[in-house]
């Protein structure tokens, strides 16, 4: 273990435990001398996933690389080994003896796309007032109305049907309806 410049790392630890590492080496770093000597940062590349669900949009942030956390570090004494034995820690990336640093350029792409995957909020509206659609989905699925209202932030329309020769007005999701 000769090196002695900054670098990242990669430990692997249990999948689905990766927080709990960080948050374990976070809180160690306050109280051992040589963790906060030579340990700089703690990282999990996460990515955000939106989905819809019941014609809501749910933004989730999910862990991009199972079973890693980046550690920005100089495996200098005895740094590698207590990180290495750290609980739901498996080991470096390299192994031990010569764990493998990380290229600056993948660390840059990381950090990158970890910025970089805010979600645009604009998604392209495929209606406008005065559409004709068609009720897909509800109680109401089959009848046919016109559009009098679009909100576009909570992805909702105000559709007039004809229910028993009067027009009704519904409020439906994006999801409820197809263009005729």
């Amino acid at each position: 273990m000769a090196e002695t410049k900054r670098n990242w790392y990669v430990l692997r630890a249990v999948s689905g435990k990766e927080a709990k590492v960080k948050e374990y080496i976070e809180a160690e770093l306050k109280h051992n001398e040589l963790l906060s000597k030579y340990v700089f940062q703690v990282f999990i590349p996460t990515e955000k996933h939106a989905t819809l669900r019941n014609g809501k949009r749910v933004v989730k942030e999910k862990i991009a690389l199972p079973g890693y956390v980046l550690i920005e570090a100089e495996l200098k004494g005895d740094t590698a080994h207590t990180l290495r034995f750290v609980p739901n820690v498996l080991g470096f990336l390299g192994g031990l003896d010569h764990p493998t640093p990380v290229k600056q350029s993948d660390i840059n792409r990381m950090f990158g796309s970890a910025e970089e995957s805010e979600i645009v909020d604009e998604v392209a509206i495929p209606y406008i007032v005065n559409d004709t659609v068609k009720v897909t989905d509800g109680p109401f699925s089959g009848f046919t109305g016109v559009i009098e209202e679009v909100n576009t932030e909570k992805h909702k329309l105000k559709v007039m049907v004809k229910i028993f020769g009067r027009k009704t007005p519904l409020e439906l999701s994006f999801m409820q309806v197809t263009k005729e």
